[in-house]
């Protein structure tokens, strides 16, 4: 029992002077690595300045920062693991980052596949920070583009967290990629008015209206002749086409318009449809030349319309029973 107890004791006397032995290399792995992570966060910071101002780059910048900022780390790391371990290879942690690498890839498939999306959303740069775009059901503002995912804010206050594969792999609208932008709008006319009149009051009032663009200029167009009106589409052009804009210039052009065709007599007229009735108890029901639900009469007397009021009352005296000219039954 005494030889065992000893055998114990001298094993925790050998852990405990190796451990003292270490305790240097400890100290200093753990500052090296914690000089390398300062360091990290400064080239990052430094990087993501140089590019603050310049709209074009940031993306650019924020990936730059961010890949300086992992390589200095894992190298810190490297180089605290050599101290604490003096016989470990770097031939050893590139093995060992190998097996590691495919056991994460295959645990944390869609986490790298948004990272990698990510990458090179912020590469590419199909939309940039503030740009203002349309993601299926989603629209807002561009907040942040992080290797993970990108952030919008919504014009009604809202946050929406998208994850950068749906985004790199599904159709994005970028409604703020170009400077000018052209707004359109369908309006209907009666046929009864004057298209041309119509065209020439709706240009007057849309150039009339501050903050349309002359260059390139609006155009009116004649697209559709429904079932009751003329329908005429108006088309302008804005700067800048960010959504509050757009909503303002559009209220001032559509009150222009209105109050412009409203002023000259043009008809804006409300869907209308037309009935016709048939009196099924005429002699010539089933007769479609003689009949009025348009079909055509060819060679023969087009039937003249009644009144319905004439056709009931007929029906009712048809209904009743015959009396004399005195006002007695028989």
């Amino acid at each position: 029992m005494d030889t065992e107890i000893s055998t114990v004791w001298g094993k925790i006397q050998a852990m405990v002077n190796d451990f003292i032995i270490l305790l240097p290399n400890l100290v200093l792995a753990l500052i090296t690595f914690t000089i390398f992570f300062i360091v990290a966060r400064t080239i990052k910071h430094a990087v993501r300045n140089l590019t603050r101002h310049h709209r074009q780059s940031r993306n650019l910048g924020m990936v730059l920062g961010r890949l300086a900022q992992g390589a200095t780390v894992l190298m810190g790391l490297f180089i605290a693991l050599s101290i604490v371990i003096p016989s470990l290879r770097a031939s050893d942690l590139v093995q060992l980052l190998g097996i590691s690498g495919v056991a994460i890839g295959f645990a944390f498939r869609d986490i790298l596949q948004n990272f990698l999306a990510g990458i090179l959303i912020l590469l590419t740069e199909p939309f940039q920070i503030d740009d203002q775009i349309v993601f299926k059901n989603f629209e807002g503002t561009v907040e942040q583009i992080q290797t993970r995912a990108t952030t919008l804010r919504t014009y009604d206050g809202r946050r929406i967290v998208i994850p950068n594969s749906e985004l790199f792999t599904n159709s994005v609208t970028v409604n703020t990629a170009f400077e000018n932008r052209r707004l359109e709008y369908d309006l209907g006319i009666g046929y009864g008015d004057n298209v041309n009149e119509a065209k020439h009051l709706i240009l007057e009032a849309i150039r009339e209206t501050d903050g349309v663009l002359t260059d390139p200029v609006p155009d009116v167009l004649v697209v559709d002749l429904a079932e009751s009106t003329v329908n005429i589409r108006a088309r302008w052009w804005v700067q800048p086409p960010r959504r509050a804009d757009v909503l303002d210039l559009r209220d001032r052009v559509l009150t222009n318009i209105k109050n412009k065709l409203t002023e000259h007599g043009i008809d804006l007229p409300f869907p209308t449809q037309q009935i016709l009735f048939h009196d099924q108890t005429e002699a010539t029901d089933g007769d479609r030349t003689q009949q009025r639900e348009g079909w055509p009469v060819g060679k023969a007397a087009a039937p003249q319309p009644r009144s319905i009021s004439k056709a009931l009352d007929q029906l009712v005296e048809r209904s009743q029973p015959h009396r004399d000219r005195n006002g007695d039954e028989p």
